[in-house]
């Protein structure tokens, strides 16, 4: 009886170090992974901080949403400094002078916004990673009073987001 005692003590004190041994594994497994995950948030934070050091801005002519040589070289600059950022998201955000209708304003932004990024889609960035947005004559770089201010707020923003 004794002897039967003890086994069942045995079994009993091994059973219930079962879990507890499998908790330490999972508790080890999990800390493990936590970390691997920081480190790698760690790396995409600063893999964005070192992509969002980059941005261009593109020029227009009055009423135009065409890509002139400038703009072209300005965006091709740009490409191949996001090349090492894969993961990169971009926004490209498009204004207008106030020359012309609001109405007609918003439309020209969002058009020259668009060719901006159809531009960078057929040089490899995929459409997916930008956000395209038109903001019409908002948001002004400079005074509209002037013909220099009035270039300057004739532009499309490229920048990481």
């Amino acid at each position: 009886m004794r002897r039967a005692l003890l086994t069942v003590a045995g079994l009993a004190t091994l059973l219930t170090g079962c879990p507890s041994a499998y908790q330490r594994t999972y508790d080890a497994e999990t800390a493990k992974l936590q970390a691997q995950a920081q480190q790698q948030n760690q790396q995409q934070q600063a893999l964005y901080a070192e992509a969002s050091k980059y941005a261009a801005v593109i020029y227009f002519q009055t009423g135009s949403s065409a890509l002139d040589q400038d703009a072209i070289r300005q965006l091709n600059w740009f490409v191949d400094k996001m090349k090492p950022y894969p993961q990169a998201n971009f926004l490209v955000q498009g204004f207008a002078d106030s020359t012309g209708a609001e109405a007609t304003n918003q439309d020209l932004s969002t058009a020259r916004a668009q060719a901006v990024a159809n531009y960078l889609s057929g040089q490899g960035i995929a459409v997916t990673r930008m956000n395209v947005q038109g903001f019409g004559t908002t948001s002004p770089a400079a005074a509209n009073t002037t013909a220099q201010g009035r270039r300057d707020n004739r532009r499309v923003e490229v920048t990481v987001r």
